[in-house]
């Protein structure tokens, strides 16, 4: 009985979400530019392309300019751009009257969308990445082997074989220890689904627990559609803190901040992440904060309390049953406990990277560690191997720790992209793989 050889791509990516989206467009401009194809396979396991999609909320806008998209920071010339599309989409004069350099959330989801559109033979979806196995041969391993599994947990699986792969796998949501979501507790991930389940009831109450900008929103959005009920933002600090968006602090997104923060020595780069750590996390827009005061004191005038902030406080006991949840909230200042209780809790409290080990499986006992056992990392966003793995595991977004705090944001996306396929292309080498994937 004889076997067909197993195909073998140049680049699998995990992931296609926005980091390998972009790399997908530096592949195929590549091509066009050069007649050279590398053959690229992207395993996503959902069904079809979405961002965040449970946060789109209506009105809100992206916290980057429209210039900061897959492609134009690399090739201000593609055809993959914001501007182009808004010219495919016959809005382009529309866009530019309002006089804005933020689109919202919901446009630039369109965007995406409509560039994953172009891409449908290079992408599987429904294929969720259960691990990856080493191939070797001859003492040295010359290609990867990614199993998937498709269609759900009870799914067949499938192999795809890669001499590199580029981890892309998003962010996972945080909550606090001891939490567990249920029908009446989420995360805000989940927030669209949930308020659409609870359309045409009349909920009396929602606890909000966070102080960024996901929370602002959920607070926002859940006291607009639900004029009946009361919003308890709970959180431990003062107020809401505003993110710093200035031009000079602004730099430390722009793609030469990457060099930079790559060679300094670890204490600086401690430093750096504290000092501009406001730009980013745990911190709201000026425009939404000012938004929620004014809410807040116009039901002071008015004698009501519908939006209800309760700061330097913590809940510190969650009992959900059928008809609601119950809150013991705790003032950090006073130590005086109220009960409260609502129809939901929204945990608003933040992402962290997928850890890239959880999908390595065997290939990520190759892959070498600093002293506090994290990745080591190239500047081309390679992780450090042991000799014998000639192929290349590129990391897009678990990398703050070596490449700064835009490893996890769109800011310099576009030029990553560009940095990783130089990379592969820089090590191209020839191998000749097993015909069969290993077992």
């Amino acid at each position: 009985m004889t076997h067909s050889p197993q195909p073998v791509f140049e680049l699998a990516g995990i992931g296609f979400g926005p980091s390998n989206l972009a790399l997908a467009i530096a592949l195929a401009e590549h091509r066009d530019a050069t007649g050279q194809e590398v053959e690229a396979v992207f395993l996503e396991k959902q069904e079809a392309f979405g961002w965040h999609r449970d946060m789109l909320i209506e009105g809100a806008t992206m916290q980057v300019s429209f210039l900061k998209d897959l492609v134009t920071m690399r090739n201000p010339t593609s055809r993959y751009g914001f501007v182009s599309y808004l010219h495919a989409k016959d809005r382009l004069a529309d866009f530019i009257n309002q006089k804005s350099m933020y689109p919202t959330r919901l446009e630039f989801h369109d965007y995406l969308e409509w560039v994953a559109a172009d891409f449908p033979d290079q992408v599987r979806y429904g294929a969720e990445v259960v691990t990856i196995r080493p191939v070797v041969a001859d003492g040295e391993v010359g290609c990867l082997d990614i199993v998937v599994q498709k269609g759900g947990t009870h799914g067949e699986l499938a192999t795809y074989r890669a001499r590199n792969v580029a981890v892309a796998a998003g962010l996972r949501p945080v909550l606090p220890p001891g939490v567990v979501t249920g029908e009446r507790v989420w995360h805000s991930e989940e927030l669209l689904t949930r308020v659409d389940a609870l359309r045409g009831t009349s909920p009396r109450r929602f606890l909000v627990v966070g102080a960024g900008q996901s929370a602002a929103e959920v607070a926002e959005h859940l006291h607009s559609a639900f004029p009946g009920a009361q919003v308890c933002a709970v959180f431990a600090r003062y107020g809401y803190s505003p993110a710093d968006d200035s031009p000079f602090a602004n730099g430390i997104f722009d793609p030469a901040a990457v060099d930079r923060f790559y060679t300094a020595s670890d204490e600086v780069k401690g430093m750096l992440l504290g000092y501009h750590g406001n730009t980013n996390y745990s911190v709201v827009d000026l425009d939404l904060l000012q938004d929620l005061y004014r809410r807040v004191y116009r039901e002071k005038v008015a004698g009501t309390e519908r939006l209800r902030i309760m700061n330097t406080s913590r809940i510190t006991a969650l009992d959900e049953d059928s008809a609601g949840v119950t809150a013991r909230i705790e003032s950090l200042v006073t130590g005086e406990s109220e009960t409260v209780q609502a129809d939901a809790v929204v945990y608003a409290t933040g992402y962290r990277p997928v850890d890239p080990l959880d999908l390595l499986g065997a290939a990520g006992e190759f892959c070498l560690r600093d002293e506090t056992g994290r990745l080591k990392v190239g500047r081309d966003h390679r992780v450090a191997t042991s000799p014998a793995m000639r192929c290349g595991i590129y990391l897009q977004g678990a990398t703050e720790h070596t490449h700064g705090i835009t490893s996890t944001l769109l800011s310099t996306t576009a030029v990553r992209a560009g940095e990783i396929l130089d990379s592969i292309r820089t090590r191209a080498h020839d191998l000749t793989p097993s015909a069969e994937p290993a077992r």
